[in-house]
């Protein structure tokens, strides 16, 4: 189910450890990092997946209260041929690296909640 993305206020926002136990509690296990080479790898796994086999279920957004640097956002991601599920976890706005701006690009636009610049 794809569910969209979330942004609540400071006060009722919940940390992003919080977030990612929820997440695995939820069958998200794994964690995936970008590469190089344009695909997303599986930390528990240890496979590597096309960013256009990923289907985005869940999108959360944190906002830098008083520091833009603290902005993040979590992809809660289901590999469509290998099951595997995870969260990609990444710095949003400015301070993101090419490598991961690349990679959020290219994950399957018809997925993805919002545009991210």
């Amino acid at each position: 189910m794809l569910m969209s993305t979330e942004q609540l206020s400071p006060s009722t926002e919940p940390s992003l450890a919080d977030l990612l136990r929820e997440l695995a509690a939820a069958g998200y296990d794994d964690d995936f990092r970008a590469e190089a080479d344009g695909l997303l790898r599986a930390s528990r796994h240890a496979c590597l997946h096309a960013p256009a086999a990923m289907r985005i279920d869940r999108v959360h957004r944190f906002e830098g209260v008083s520091d833009p640097d603290d902005e993040m956002i979590v992809f809660a991601l289901t590999c469509r041929e290998h099951g595997v599920k995870g969260t990609y976890v990444v710095p949003y706005g400015p301070s993101m690296a090419a490598i991961d701006a690349e990679m959020v690009r290219r994950l399957d636009p018809d997925h993805q909640p919002h545009k991210i610049a």
